[in-house]
């Protein structure tokens, strides 16, 4: 047997060290036992010398009395010895078993991450292998090879005529068992690593056999499971191969061995230098010497599986373990975590994940990691935890360097919630308590409370002792979510961190789930990662990360209106109709309405003024264009409709709001007016938004100056081209080819404007601040709108107008290539909120 590596092996002398008096007592029975084996030779040797020659029947029956004593101590004493074997093999599978399993559970995340789960699974089946090789066949053969040298001195002491031919077959069995260490080693190794590539794929297949159904991947599936099939059949073939080779010539050594000795006895005989009893005893003596040599070979396999699962073993139990104890003792920490200078990178050949980060995280409130998949976000996270360690920089907790804390300290001061949620198999409660183990009911409902999962819990078959099944799949992925956020509230931690925590959530959890944070947010410091619009509005700090590098970083008062895009509006924008502002600003921004800044205007009553261009009471707020080659956007309102022709009445029904479309056109005077002549009846053909196309003029006898009303504003520099719809065009802008015929979503009642709005004679102030603008956006994010109603789609901005907006929002110089709000900010519906605009000109 090839010799093992000594600094790999030496794991396992501690656990041996204290099994030395009953490995001592295992030798002795096996120097008894192959004692006793001497007596069948001696007593074939007395059988044929002196009762067959002298027909001595007492001799025989004494013999024989003799040899069932012998065989019964025989017997005994091999029981005996497997008995002590097996529980050698038992204390060391226990031992072993516990210690690996505390070694694993001990190594940093990022050595973990190293390997395949597979590999971390054939470490437990190694103790297998030990305990298995210490309790066996081979540990018998380990134990009777010493007592070898015994039966040769006793075949030279009753054959020595015969004894050269086992002194020429010893060295041919020792060579055989040589060879074949290197050759099945190889082969062991080959069919392990064969075997693991497959258990892998099984392993893949078993965890998404779901998507394997839904999509038929077993076509694709199916191939790669067949070729590494057939190379684990192929590598078993041929380690089976060097195996029978090896074993055969094994046997044919033992037969060669018996035939020489038999005929060179029986030449001795002749010559009578050999009796017949000492030929027949020798070679039932030969048979047990060169019995064990021949086992060695066909057990070589399992000593080589012995040695590689020690030496794997001694591999895993050299790996650097994780803080066992703390250096600096602390109360209860506040929760302030500190990055200085933090740089980490998967490997030492790899470019850095994490790259001279810096911040800063008070106690208290919520801090919001956001960027471009694989900018680095959850890596940023796991170094704030202590999962991972930088390669340079450090990470402090309330100015302590977190590496001297231990992972059990950690675990109870930070709450985590990770992106991949992950349950096990057992009762909704088991679940949420694995955090604490000696967690009680009142803690347990509590976190469930927190996380609002209780009444979903309490609405179960079985309530909190419902089984989930494995890995929770009798629970959806919003459910599954919920609970991880109960487990790890579990123990009231000082930090609660998040990865995408509502990546699985409705929109009504969703707004639960910002309830909570806001609510734990008071006490507790709570670090997150999302692209959520709802969970973003309720930062308090909010870091962007591109390329592994800050690139904001900040209050998200001032952040988060440049990661949508929506700088502050400039100080010359005069200040809106307050009464407008409420209801149409609102509209105009979510239907896209772009309206020409200025135009010639053209009122439709005398005296023919000029007066500034400035919008028209109730009309859509004008939104700057990007500065960009692009066509204008056009109102949805202005889009060529065709809508069925309404019911011919005499007049429009009140209740019903007046459309976008209608907005620019001057409505009828109020009732203190002078009463006008009746409106002809609208044709057919001719659609709602083409009505004030058609309006009657004014009552000659009761001209527009003396109205008792406040002067209106001037209307949009706009004009009503004819047409089937009234639509807006600029004068100096040619209209862009109409879309495709298609219905209208009706507006929602929350975005739909509301007639009559008075006019505001307000002097123009200065324009909105950053608050303002801020506000205005938490207004957005969070309104009603969030809420699955029938309402229109707005056009969202192109890529171009998008870049343009982040690049007018963001005056640093770092290179931040922000996602578009298509894919960051959408609610999954396909709308996105707030829509970027750009700074307007002076």
């Amino acid at each position: 047997m090839a010799m093992m590596d000594a600094t790999k092996s030496a794991w396992l002398i501690p656990f041996i060290r204290p099994l030395r008096p009953v490995f001592a007592e295992v030798l002795a029975m096996s120097f008894f036992v192959n004692v006793i084996a001497l007596a069948v030779p001696v007593f074939s040797l007395q059988v044929y010398d002196r009762v067959i020659g002298h027909q001595g029947y007492s001799t025989l029956q004494g013999l024989i009395i003799g040899m069932l004593i012998v065989l019964a101590f025989d017997f005994i004493l091999r029981q005996a010895r497997s008995r002590i074997l097996q529980t050698i093999a038992l204390r060391i599978d226990v031992q072993v078993g516990r210690e690996i399993f505390r070694k694993f559970i001990s190594l940093p995340l990022q050595t973990l991450e190293s390997r395949t789960s597979h590999q971390w699974q054939a470490l437990f089946r190694d103790v297998d292998m030990v305990r298995n090789t210490l309790s066996g066949a081979s540990a018998v053969l380990i134990c009777d090879i010493p007592f070898a040298v015994m039966f040769l001195g006793l075949i030279l002491a009753i054959a020595a005529p015969v004894a050269w031919v086992l002194a020429i077959v010893l060295p041919a069995f020792m060579f055989v068992a040589w060879r074949s260490a290197g050759a099945l080693a190889e082969a062991n190794r080959n069919e392990r690593g064969s075997s693991m590539n497959r258990d892998n794929l099984i392993a893949e297949m078993i965890a998404g056999r779901s998507t394997i159904k839904a999509l038929a991947l077993d076509r694709s599936m199916g191939p790669m499971w067949e070729d590494l099939h057939a190379s684990n059949i192929a590598n078993a073939i041929a380690r089976g191969a060097k195996t029978d080779f090896y074993q055969n010539v094994g046997a044919s050594l033992t037969m060669i061995t018996t035939i020489t000795m038999t005929s060179v006895g029986a030449l001795a005989i002749i010559t009578q230098n050999m009796t017949m009893g000492a030929l027949i005893a020798a070679n039932m003596l030969s048979g047990r010497l060169l019995g064990p040599l021949n086992q060695l070979v066909s057990q070589w396999r399992t000593f080589t599986g012995f040695r590689q699962s020690v030496e794997r073993l001694g591999e895993a139990f050299a790996l650097t373990s994780e803080r066992l104890e703390a250096e600096v003792r602390l109360g209860r920490p506040k929760g302030e975590i500190v990055a200085e200078r933090v740089v980490f990178s998967y490997a030492p050949d790899l470019a850095p994940v994490i790259d001279n980060v810096s911040v800063v995280l008070k106690p208290g409130g919520i801090h919001i990691f956001v960027g471009r998949n694989g900018s680095g976000k959850s890596t940023i996270i796991k170094l704030l935890m202590g999962l991972y360690q930088p390669q340079s920089g450090r990470v402090l907790l309330d100015g302590a360097d977190i590496a001297q804390f231990t992972r059990g300290e950690l675990a109870t001061w930070i709450g985590y919630v990770p992106q991949d949620c992950v349950l096990f198999a057992g009762s909704v409660r088991d679940n949420i308590a694995y955090r604490m183990p000696g967690a009680t009911d009142e803690q347990v409902i509590k976190a469930a409370t927190a996380a609002g999962v209780h009444h979903f819990i309490i609405d179960l078959p079985d309530g909190y002792a419902t089984d989930i099944g494995e890995a929770g799949r009798r629970l959806s992925g919003g459910q599954r979510q919920r609970i991880a956020i109960a487990r790890a509230l579990v123990g009231d931690p000082v930090i609660l961190v998040l990865d995408e925590p509502s990546s699985s959530l409705d929109r009504q959890a969703e707004h639960e789930l910002r309830a909570t944070l806001t609510e734990l947010a008071k006490n507790h410091t709570v670090i997150m990662v999302t692209h959520s619009p709802v969970l973003l509005t309720a930062a308090d700090d909010l870091v962007a990360l591109d390329r592994g590098k800050v690139a904001l970083a900040g209050p998200s008062k001032e952040i988060l209106p440049r990661l949508f895009g929506q700088a502050p509006p400039p100080k010359e924008t005069p200040a809106k109709d307050s009464t407008a502002k409420g209801s149409d600003t609102k509209d105009a921004e979510s239907k896209n309405v772009v309206a020409p800044p200025t135009a010639p205007p053209a009122p439709p009553s005398p005296p023919p003024a000029k007066a500034p261009s400035a919008a028209a009471p109730g009309a859509p707020q004008p939104a700057a264009s990007p500065p960009t080659p692009t066509p204008k956007p056009v109102p949805l309102a202005a889009r060529p409709v065709t809508r069925p022709a309404p019911p011919q009445s005499s007049q429009l029904p009140t209740p019903k709001p007046v459309p976008l479309a209608a907005k620019p056109v001057a409505r009828p005077a109020p009732s203190a007016a002078p009463p006008q002549s009746p409106q002809p009846p609208t044709p057919k053909s001719v659609p709602p938004a083409a009505r004030p196309v058609t309006r009657p003029a004014p009552s000659a006898a009761a001209p527009p100056a003396a109205k008792p009303q406040a002067p209106q504003a001037p209307r949009p520099s706009a004009r009503l081209v004819p047409g089937p719809v009234t639509r807006l065009a600029a004068a100096t802008t040619p209209p862009p080819p109409p879309p495709a015929v298609g219905p209208v979503p009706r507006p929602a009642a929350a975005q739909r404007p509301q007639p009559g709005p008075r006019p505001s004679t307000a002097a123009p102030g200065p324009g909105p601040s950053s608050n303002d603008a801020y506000a205005s956006l938490v207004a957005q994010l969070t309104r009603s709108n969030f809420a699955p109603t029938s309402r229109p789609s707005p056009t969202p901005p192109t890529s171009a107008a998008m870049e343009t907006a982040v690049k007018a929002g963001y005056s640093g110089n770092s290179p931040l290539e922000l996602p578009s709000s298509a894919n960051l900010f959408s609610d999954g519906d396909g709308i996105v909120r707030p829509t970027p605009t750009t700074k307007q000109k002076p």
